[in-house]
């Protein structure tokens, strides 16, 4: 692989298979993002013209 990808363990002890767990999740998120790209020459993908960064105010939510 071209890509030199390290991660580090932070906190506690993982086995091999948690750790072959996440090993699929970070390839499979990689691989995701690498066929996520438009091929050359298309149009970019269209995007809404709003954005859901902010919650909506509703009255339930507030103490």
């Amino acid at each position: 692989m071209a890509n030199d990808i390290r991660f580090t363990v932070v906190r506690g002890r993982p086995d091999k298979a948690e750790l072959a767990a996440v090993t699929a999740v970070l390839l499979a998120v990689l691989r995701a993002g690498e066929t996520a790209a438009p091929a050359p020459g298309e149009p970019p993908v269209p995007r809404a013209g709003w954005s859901r960064a902010r919650r909506a105010p509703v009255g339930w939510s507030t103490p």
